[in-house]
């Protein structure tokens, strides 16, 4: 569960994050980077969508000022995974997230934690 987010910390479960990263139900990819820096391409998220159980929805925060792009084609390439995409500036992202955990979706997220 995602304890409070600010520009470059976010802090989960006590512990504070200064890099981007990928969160799944149990566990922390830290330091994820980024083939393009401010725009997310599928390579981004081998890792998610290599996780098994497959999620449901994907959260992905843009940064602070919401700076990262996510070109239209991604949400397409998403869906023929039959997997929502839902991508909000970070501080909008983590919330949606944690309503999601705590209803029960099978939701992994990615969070730029800068611009």
């Amino acid at each position: 569960m995602i304890e409070s987010y600010d520009f470059g910390i976010l802090v989960i479960n006590g512990k504070k994050y200064r890099n981007d990263i990928l969160v799944f139900p149990e566990r922390i990819l830290d330091n994820w980077w980024r083939k393009e820096g401010h725009e997310l391409c599928i390579e981004d998220l081998r890792e998610i969508l290599s996780y098994e159980p497959k999620p449901e929805v994907i959260v992905v925060g843009t940064g602070y000022y919401g700076i990262m792009k996510i070109p239209p084609k991604m949400e397409q390439t998403l869906k023929s995974h039959g997997i929502e995409l839902m991508a909000q500036p970070t501080t909008e992202a983590c919330k949606t997230f944690n309503k999601l955990l705590k209803s029960g979706r099978r939701v992994v997220a990615a969070f730029h934690l800068t611009c």
